[in-house]
């Protein structure tokens, strides 16, 4: 079974341990130190995924696992979110998926992002490029806002975070689950999103390999490429469109947001060097 078969498989696995739990009525705790919600299908998911994935020589990363950092002296390593937007999916909202990506060396070099709720399944690698419910998918090609959609994060939205954005000429379109967000982006199903906040690793490393597999561009907020596999699993903002819209949109946060460490040099299109599969 190669990379992508045990993602595919981890993937159904993971959505038959949630299938039990009705979305919209399962019980919802909250994680000690804010580290946000959490309910028994995400455990349950968590528990199908490692299952199906792990193998010997590997690294795990999860949001429902404690972090074994003996994962930093492997160079594969998985990170999983094994249910990613888990208040929308304990109010019934389908924006949430599960989320599988394998990590080489730093790089995210394959993943899967599943949405059992809209029946919508991403898979790609660095060398097969990408598919969206099994037929090949990329970015738009869009090479303007104007017009554009852009998704967005919902809590960022609530608290303010995109009035600055506000009545410029393009939608915007509040979401929950960051994973899902970059999906959507990475098959052409909406232009560009952007978060001005920090992510955990678990929650965009499957994206980012699925819109680098696709041909898409994803840069931190400081224009470099994302690493994955850090001691410190927290990530800066994040930038992500087609392979035509990254220049625009960085003028955009730069001139809308001062204080922010945008960069519009060369470095948003650099290729990540380091090995595919």
């Amino acid at each position: 079974m190669n990379d992508l078969e045990r993602i595919r498989a981890a993937l159904e696995a993971a959505v038959h341990a949630i299938l039990p739990f009705v979305h919209g009525a399962v019980s919802v705790e909250f994680k000690s130190e804010g580290l946000g919600p959490v309910t028994e299908a995400d455990r349950a998911s968590n528990r199908a995924l490692r299952e199906v994935l792990l193998q010997d020589g590997e690294g795990w990363l999860s949001e429902e696992s404690v972090d074994d950092l003996e994962r930093l002296r492997k160079n594969r390593v998985w990170v999983v979110d094994p249910l990613d937007g888990t208040l929308e999916f304990s109010v019934g909202i389908p924006e949430w998926c599960v989320s599988v990506a394998l990590i080489e060396n730093g790089r995210a070099i394959a993943g899967g992002i599943c949405n059992p709720a809209t029946s919508e399944v991403f898979l790609g690698s660095l060398r097969t490029g990408l598919t969206y419910n099994d037929e090949p998918a990329r970015p738009t090609e869009r090479n303007r806002l104007a017009g554009a959609v852009v998704v967005a994060s919902r809590s960022e939205v609530k608290r303010g975070e995109w009035m600055p954005f506000e009545n410029l000429p393009f939608s915007i379109r509040p979401m929950g689950s960051v994973a899902y967000k970059l999906a959507l982006l990475a098959a052409g199903r909406v232009d560009a999103t952007w978060t001005l906040t920090p992510k955990n690793e678990w929650d965009v490393a499957a994206g980012v390999a699925l819109i680098e597999s696709a041909g898409g561009l994803v840069r931190s907020l400081a224009g470099s490429a994302l690493r994955f596999n850090n001691r410190n699993t927290l990530l800066p903002g994040l930038v992500a469109s087609g392979p035509s819209l990254q220049q625009e949109i960085v003028s955009l946060l730069s001139a809308h947001i001062p204080e922010s460490p945008l960069r519009t040099d060369a470095s948003l299109r650099q290729p990540f060097e380091g090995s595919t599969i």
